[in-house]
């Protein structure tokens, strides 16, 4: 299979471009313009083609027995497939590639590659074509910005090189989240998320107006800055004699209002005996622009411009252990599943006509690959046995017999499997069970205890933590030679932690800081790290190359459109569904190769919608 390197350069201004727009939007603006691309197949000499010549350029080419490379091919690769309808059978990525080999936090720009590899200097004549279409092009301007093309080309091709040799699962994955973008299938019910924009809308103005005629007041616009403004919103609830409640501030360490929806006392005041305060604490929250407005807002744009196709924007290795990231601004990673009147945007979410959506999910891949990893056998045993885990737990705690007919106490036994396998405390432990669904109220007392319970009971877990300190203190050491964690399928040395797929989670400039804790460096800042939190950037790396392997094996007979966490979403026809379900199931409760032994599993549903699997 031949390797075309191609680069795209097109019309931007200071409105039209991806300082003002997504990549998506940019893409389908009316006032986007191919100015030119260059072209290379192979080893060969790199050609720049302008103008109407373009379209027959690329025609040339047997896209069906070639590998598109670019760097950053989810742009030059939707432009073949948007604007030319040109399909490769292989996509290439040097930014994603650069991502997963040197970690999230390295810089990514072809320009910073380039100079950290030193194959080149990348040009800047992209700067004098600012506001400029084709026709505004002299001849010799264009030919220094095709000279600025081929080079950019040319650096591509070399780096892809460079970045070799590169593990062929992740290059697959790579093409596979690719396509998830420039070969949508999943398809947007505009209606439906129309019918629940009004709905948002018309409940916030009856609660508005509502509040009004209790304040007695004809001034919206003055109402809604009131109810927008934590001081003045403080001063609503004076009548009501409610001292409104505080927060230390992270950034200044100063006492603030706690009124921010996911703070503890504003959450406390929607819960009011008073209904009238309760009444202004929805009002508060609905006036404000939510979320799911504005994703509903974006996923109608989106459909409207893309013939009701849904591209899925998904960054490969977005995380610092391998983990897909949302991008665009349209995150699948985190849309409302639980709250049924938050459930348009899933619902809206459709398969294409005459087909199914199959949603498949890995259960408990991370505490099943935590306790495998550990060698903790007895829960290994359990996993493997389909005993639930979450009960056996919770009757550990309870001291009696817990089925999963009584639904709070399994679930302190789930947040505890699923939560203490990193070291968590008591503090957080409580505070997790009171604020998550179902919720538990438990005292800090019996936090400790059952933190306590855990920790004797899983003696290889904790044990992994204290090697994983161990491993910390020597790959701060340049010499060391390092060694294997847990059951030997991760491996650590002054590089960082190497996974299976030859890939590593790196800690940059990993040191001891003036308080004595172990940190590194991130594009978000200084980072804590100790044995609990590497292990769980560990147990989350295997998670994703797991899931990973099985999405690889998935797309040989059914296209994966989307994978969010844990689970994989592929598009299966209609009259195939029993077949189709079969073969995803046996592919996600099967490990690879290097995973003997891990029990892993799986539950997979099918709907018309997103929503409904």
């Amino acid at each position: 299979m031949q390797i075309v390197t191609v680069d795209f350069e097109t019309y931007y201004s200071n409105q039209v471009g991806f300082k003002k727009q997504t990549n998506e939007e940019y893409l389908r603006d009316p006032q986007f313009e191919v100015i030119g691309v260059g072209i290379k197949i192979d080893e060969g000499k790199t050609k720049w083609v302008t103008g109407k010549a373009v379209h027959a350029a690329l025609q040339e080419i047997d896209w069906a027995n070639s590998a598109v490379l670019c760097h950053n091919t989810m742009f030059d690769g939707a432009i073949l497939a948007w604007h030319y309808n040109i399909v490769p059978a292989m996509y290439y990525d040097t930014l994603c590639m650069a991502r997963a080999i040197h970690g999230v936090d390295a810089g990514g720009s072809l320009e910073a590659l380039a100079s950290k590899y030193a194959i080149g200097e990348k040009g800047n004549e992209v700067i004098n074509a600012l506001g400029k279409r084709l026709c505004d092009f002299d001849d010799a301007s264009l030919a220094r910005y095709g000279e600025y093309c081929i080079n950019d080309v040319d650096l591509t091709y070399t780096l892809f090189h460079k970045l070799q040799p590169f593990p062929e699962d992740e290059l697959k994955l790579i093409d596979i989240t690719l396509r998830m973008y420039t070969q949508p299938m999943l398809q947007v019910n505009d209606a439906l998320l129309i019918d629940r924009l009004d709905t948002i809308r018309n409940t916030k103005k009856e609660m508005l107006a509502d509040l009004m005629e209790y304040l007695e007041c004809e001034d919206e616009e003055g109402v809604r800055k009131k109810l927008a403004s934590n001081k003045q919103f403080a001063e609503l609830l004076k009548p009501f004699d409610i001292t409104p409640p505080m927060k230390i501030s992270p950034t200044t360490g100063k006492q603030t209002l706690a009124l921010a929806k996911t703070d503890e006392g504003f959450i406390a005041l929607q819960e009011h005996e008073n209904p009238i305060v309760q009444q202004l604490c929805a009002v508060r929250l609905g006036t404000k622009s939510t979320l799911e407005e504005s994703r509903i807002e974006r996923f109608i744009e989106i459909g409207s411009r893309n013939r009701t196709y849904l591209p899925v924007p998904l960054r490969y290795y977005g995380a610092h252990t391998g983990r897909w990231s949302g991008l665009d601004s349209i995150n699948f990673q985190n849309l409302p599943s639980r709250d049924k009147s938050k459930k348009a945007l899933k619902n809206a979410v459709i398969a294409p006509d005459k087909h199914i959506i199959v949603n498949c999910d890995s259960s408990q891949i991370e505490a099943r690959v935590l306790a495998w990893l550990a060698e903790q056998d007895d829960v290994t045993d359990a996993f493997a046995n389909k005993r639930d885990v979450y009960c056996e737990f919770a009757t550990k705690v309870y001291k009696r017999p817990i089925t999963k007919a009584e639904p709070i106490e399994r679930f302190v036994g789930k947040t505890c499997i699923l939560g203490l396998g990193y070291g968590t405390g008591a503090n957080k432990l409580q505070h997790t069970l009171k604020t998550q669904p179902p919720g538990a109220d438990l005292s800090i007392d019996e936090c400790r205890s059952i933190v306590n319970l855990y920790r004797t009971e899983n003696s290889r877990i904790t044990g992994l933590w204290r090697e994983c300190d161990n491993a910390l203190k020597q790959m701060m050491d340049k010499a060391s030679r390092g060694g294997a964690l847990g059951n030997g399928a991760v491996t650590y040395s002054p590089e960082g932690i190497r996974l299976p797929n030859g890939l590593y989670i790196r800690y940059p400039n990993l040191r001891y800081n003036d308080e004595g804790k172990m940190v590194y460096d991130s594009r978000k800042g200084v980072v804590n790290i100790w044995g609990g939190a590497m292990v769980e950037n560990i147990v989350q790396a295997l998670a994703r190359i797991v899931v990973g392997k099985q999405m690889i094996w998935i797309s040989e007979h059914y296209r994966p459109v989307l994978t969010v966490h844990d689970a994989a979403v592929c598009i299966v026809p209609e009259n195939d569904v029993k077949s189709a379900l079969e073969y995803i199931t046996l592919c996600m409760s099967t490990p690879p190769s290097w995973a003997r032994g891990l029990p892993v599993a799986c539950e997979a549903k099918y709907g018309r919608s997103y929503g409904e699997c």
